[in-house]
């Protein structure tokens, strides 16, 4: 995720190409809107406040079958096509092979590294700089630990979305679960305290577990967490006060 002038970026690579995960790839783009929204706005803060959401599905396939290396995807009104509506958020599909609406050669160089990043590729000085970066990355294997985790909280959190459907009453099994994908999370950046355990495993509020996973996906220390919850909990008090 990165930000620029209030907007928030989302850049997924993708090379899912099965007909299947195409076929679907509308409703992941919706999901993964919704995730982001869910921790654009605060509790209790104006609608005015959501900033715009763009995001950004890099493939090595085609997901409309039209040789476009671009499609941009926006809200809008069925019967009134012209009808100015603009709800802040936007989906963009870079195809890297396509060629249809003469795309910049920047960009045909951008699409060219996302399929193969070697140095060789890397031909512009943003190119070269990202290159670096993807180095780096690839390097530190505590970011490697952490990506991997996460892409398997992830997998969970899908397959915990396909039961709910199907099978009710089993709440505290999920509360338990959520609790435990907290703490794997949290034991990649430090050392829990126990009283930091006590309070994760002992809360019992669903929601607020969903909200505590997503911090500690983002937070770089065990102190930047605990900041974190301790801000939210404050700020829920703070809201549900009496006039």
């Amino acid at each position: 995720m990165d930000e620029e002038d209030g907007e928030l970026f989302d850049m997924e690579p993708d090379n899912n190409s099965g007909s299947g995960d195409v076929a679907i790839l509308p409703r992941r783009v919706r999901y993964y809107h919704a995730k982001i929204d869910a921790g654009n706005l605060a509790a209790g803060e104006d609608y005015s406040a959501l900033r715009n959401v763009v995001v950004i599905f890099i493939t090595t396939y085609d997901p409309f079958g039209r040789n476009r290396m671009v499609y941009t995807i926006k809200n809008g009104c069925v019967e009134e096509p012209d009808l100015p509506y603009e709800d802040g958020a936007r989906t963009i599909f870079l195809y890297t092979k396509g060629t249809e609406g003469n795309p910049p050669e920047r960009l045909r160089q951008l699409g060219q590294y996302m399929e193969n990043s070697t140095v060789e590729n890397a031909k512009s000085e943003g190119l070269a700089r990202l290159h670096e970066m993807v180095t780096k990355v690839k390097a530190d294997r505590k970011v490697g630990l952490a990506y991997m985790k996460w892409c398997e909280i992830e997998k969970r959190v899908r397959e915990e979305g396909r039961i709910e459907g199907k099978v009710e009453g089993k709440v505290e099994g999920k509360v338990e679960g959520k609790a435990e994908d907290i703490m794997e999370l949290l034991e990649e950046v430090g050392a829990i305290s126990e009283k930091l355990e006590k309070r994760v495993r002992e809360q019992k509020d669903l929601e607020t577990l969903r909200n505590w996973l997503k911090l500690a996906a983002h937070s770089e220390s065990i102190e930047e967490f605990e900041g974190l919850i301790s801000d939210c909990a404050g700020e829920r008090a703070e809201n549900n006060a009496p006039d």
